[in-house]
């Protein structure tokens, strides 16, 4: 019999990215990052002038975090004791955009914490990559987890029956972010969201479509 599946996003839902990023840029590179912008591309600064690092720059920075600090991130509270509740009711898989040849050390690296998964990689809106993995999970409900709101738009268009929440688990991101109008629900602290999935699941229900409200 078909399970129900969780499609789960790792940074900022299961990890701490930015906090260990921030840190890492700061001793390594000698630049600022603030959260009191919603723009990434404007929160780092150069400390020598303040400048503004450039976008093709911080891709850059992005990509040597995870090459070779990822040993910074820590879990995000309650996130492991969740999932491994989770996993007795329902199949889990990470959907993560990270490049294609950082899986394996993406795999490792939750399999360090106590999360065994099989890890998708994706670039870009994550509606057609989540598409597959239905497809190949063919499970009787699916669930999505994320904290970037236009991954929830981009899965809503491709898989409108998908449950989708929204949540950012690092606290100096959260408030700074309003909740995704395409999911069904935001909830950033894992207790909660925890009964919440386990509710959906068990009701088995697919999700309904969001109707969004217009001027």
């Amino acid at each position: 019999m078909a399970r129900p599946l969780i499609i789960s996003d790792c940074d900022e839902v299961l990890l701490h990215m930015v906090v260990p990023f921030r840190e890492w840029v700061d001793e390594a590179h000698d630049i600022d990052f603030t959260f009191d912008n919603h723009d990434f591309s404007r929160s780092l600064t150069h400390r020598h002038d303040g400048s503004f690092v450039e976008p093709v720059k911080i891709w850059e920075l992005l990509g040597g975090f995870f090459d070779s600090e990822m040993h910074r991130q820590q879990p995000i509270e309650g996130a492991v004791l969740a999932m491994t509740a989770l996993a007795e009711i329902a199949d889990i898989a990470i959907l993560t955009n990270l490049q294609d040849h950082r899986a394996e050390a993406r795999s490792e690296q939750l399999k360090g914490i106590g999360i065994e998964a099989p890890v998708f990689t994706n670039q870009g809106p994550k509606g057609a990559a989540l598409a597959r993995i239905v497809a190949e999970f063919q499970p009787s409900l699916s669930l999505f987890i994320d904290d970037i709101g236009s991954h929830h738009e981009s899965v809503g268009a491709v898989q409108p029956d998908v449950w989708r929440l929204h949540m950012i688990g690092e606290p100096l991101m959260a408030r700074h972010i309003h909740p995704a109008a395409h999911a069904h629900a935001r909830i950033d602290e894992w207790q909660a969201a925890h009964g919440w999935i386990e509710d959906k699941l068990r009701a088995g229900l697919p999700a309904p479509k969001i109707e969004l409200e217009t001027i």
